[in-house]
């Protein structure tokens, strides 16, 4: 009897979800499962959790990418360039190759008049406790966008593929991405994402990383 689809992510996800900052064998191979599924909806599902919509002007939504979700998305591209299967050894090459960090992008649009010439020079932070403490980022990129924002497939790779600027035309929006090391997250806290600029807080978007994976 053919799986269906929710049966089959809860088989190929395995049965909790956990924040993994290091990645073995196991958790490799199913990473790997999750991104050569045939099924979107075993893509639409396994990624949902990853994605929380602000809707705050100039933020749109914050997705997070975790060292297992890096996996499984560069399982999904290689599928999609019909690519064969990812080996171990390949998948434990991309996971190696941005370490272990949690990865936040905040996605942005701005006013069509605006007078940008790049991404603002906001910041994001992840705030927890209480009372609230601040961790800052690692590293901090801003990366700009003069064109529209590009959809394909059931599920989008939230990484920007280069800089879009076109000659004359306005910054309508862009991605600021900021990587939080591991180390220093408790993976079975509750954290609040902050995006501030100058001081001044724009948006929040709370995240549970015991629910991720």
């Amino acid at each position: 009897m053919a799986l269906r689809p929710l049966a089959a992510l809860l088989v190929l996800s395995g049965a909790a979800a956990a924040y993994d900052t290091t990645l073995g064998p196991q958790a490799i191979a199913e990473a790997i499962r999750i991104g050569e599924s045939r099924i979107d909806r075993v893509h639409v599902d396994y990624h949902r959790p990853y994605r929380i919509d602000v809707r705050r002007p100039p933020v749109d939504y914050v997705e997070l990418v975790t060292p297992f979700r890096r996996v499984v998305l560069a399982s999904e591209e290689r599928l999609r360039q019909g690519g064969r299967s990812f080996r171990q050894q390949e998948a434990q090459a991309v996971a190696a190759a941005r370490g272990n960090p949690l990865e936040v992008f905040v996605e942005l649009t701005f006013h069509p008049q605006n007078a940008y010439v790049g991404v603002p020079p906001y910041e994001v932070r992840l705030m927890h406790g209480s009372p609230e403490t601040a961790l800052l980022p690692q590293r901090l990129q801003r990366v700009p966008r003069s064109g529209p924002r590009l959809e394909t497939g059931p599920t989008r790779s939230p990484y920007p593929a280069a800089p879009w600027l076109a000659d004359g035309q306005p910054v309508l929006g862009g991605t600021v991405i900021a990587s939080f090391d591991a180390a220093r997250l408790d993976d079975r806290a509750r954290y609040d994402v902050v995006i501030v600029e100058k001081g001044k807080e724009l948006a929040r978007a709370s995240v549970d990383l015991a629910s991720l994976r």
